[in-house]
């Protein structure tokens, strides 16, 4: 009789410097990409948690990080650093895990289609060979268990009726534009949103580079005004002494929408909620007290407006005030689009599920 001998599981064991990799990691994100800040909080946590040891010290990891390429010296002998570009992407791909951890890789990048037909993915449905079909298409499987059938083991051959082949679907391209309040509201009463919602662009960034390389992610920020901002530029991402003009928001997205060629055009919007801003007569129309009504209308004539455009927006609340979400209520029927209530815990987990829930949007 045989027998088991069962152990407790022992997970791979990090080296000193992937355990204080993934800290400064994290801190960096928290800090705006400020390197000195990061390591001033790591060597407060090292105080408190003793997070290295007398074989590996902070001076050890710092050297380690600068002979790995993710800091250098910006002048040679201050003392002062500089996060690399690799840094800038390992906070990316750290950012992926975290939020999208189970995410597989693949080679093909494309968003598949309810549609049946010349594509690059093979779907599950087997039906019989027709002029034109590929031979990458055949189910060899199924088509010798026909030609077995049909034929008989002891003569066996295999003719075009007995081929099978697997259906293609069509794939399609998805152009996305990630909006991002940086309004002071986002750290407001010591409520930290940015850092979440930075984390999440890195993440869905990171995302669409190497699961969905034909598709393309467009990153807006909005305060009093709103501009295009390039990936680099996502871990050093602040808030500022801004009020909330979505509508600006809007605009820009929509006009980068309205350039791209493919027909999946889709707007993420990251917000506490209330917008407090307009742009006219050269100057600034601001009301932080309450939901302005000029304000919301023209929010939601913009939102109707996508609607038409076939632009759907898919709505992050951050904050949890009633009034607010019954704005974004109001705001998502306009354009029959969608939001999430989900707090800053499930940010991530909402929307990675509604970017693959798109992919299936009929073309």
């Amino acid at each position: 009789m045989s027998s088991f001998l069962f152990t407790s599981y022992q997970g791979d064991e990090k080296s000193p410097f992937e355990k204080l990799f993934n800290i400064f990691t994290q801190l960096l994100s928290h800090t705006s990409g400020d390197e000195e800040e990061a390591l001033d909080w790591m060597r407060e946590l090292d105080k408190e948690y003793n997070l290295t040891t007398p074989e590996y010290t902070m001076e050890d990891f710092i050297d380690d990080l600068k002979k790995k390429g993710y800091l250098r010296e910006e002048v040679e002998g201050t003392g002062g650093f500089a996060i690399t570009s690799k840094m800038e992407q390992k906070m990316r791909e750290s950012a992926l895990e975290r939020i999208f951890g189970k995410l597989k890789k693949t080679n093909k990048g494309n968003h598949t289609t309810k549609h049946k037909g010349i594509g690059d993915e093979l779907s599950d449905e087997i039906r019989p060979f027709q002029f034109g079909d590929t031979p990458e298409q055949i189910s060899f499987l199924e088509s010798f268990k026909n030609a077995q059938v049909n034929h008989g083991l002891q003569s066996f051959n295999m003719n075009e009726d007995d081929l099978q082949v697997r259906e293609r679907e069509h794939t399609a391209q998805t152009s996305t534009v990630l909006m991002i309040d940086i309004s002071h509201s986002m750290i407001l009463y010591g409520e930290d949103r940015i850092t979440p919602a930075k984390n999440v662009a890195m993440a869905l960034a990171e995302m669409i580079r190497k699961k969905y390389k034909k598709d393309t992610l467009d990153i807006i920020v909005f305060g009093n005004d709103a501009w295009q901002i390039e990936l680099k530029d996502l871990p050093y991402l602040q808030v500022g002494p801004y009020h909330t003009n979505t509508v600006a928001g809007l605009e820009l997205a929509m006009d980068i929408l309205r350039k791209k060629r493919n027909s999946n055009k889709q707007i993420f919007m990251i917000t506490d909620g209330k917008p407090s801003c307009l742009k006219e007569k050269g100057g600034y129309y601001k009301n932080s007290v309450g939901l302005d009504r000029k304000i919301v209308s023209k929010c939601l004539t913009l939102a109707a407006s996508c609607r038409r455009l076939k632009i759907p927006i898919t709505t992050f609340m951050v904050a949890n005030d009633p009034y607010l979400q019954n704005f974004i209520d109001e705001f998502t029927n306009a354009n029959q689009g969608k939001a999430f209530y989900s707090g800053l815990n499930g940010l991530g987990d909402a929307i990675f599920e509604d970017y693959e829930k798109n992919r299936r949007r009929k073309i």
